[in-house]
């Protein structure tokens, strides 16, 4: 998500193609996809992720 906020704040200052920010929020959701499914197989337990919290 880092790269996401970054991305959009370059956008303010520079031409940035919209695509870009597209790509990147929907890697984004696929990364913490994998994620999530990578440590369900590993039988690893996660907290609950509440949409919205930071933490």
């Amino acid at each position: 998500r880092r790269a996401e906020r970054e991305a959009l704040r370059a956008s303010g200052e520079h031409a940035v193609n919209p695509l870009v920010l597209v790509y990147l929020n929907r890697l984004s959701d696929l990364l913490f996809i994998l994620a999530r499914a990578a440590n369900a197989a590993d039988g690893r337990e996660e907290p609950l992720w509440r949409p919205g919290s930071s933490g």
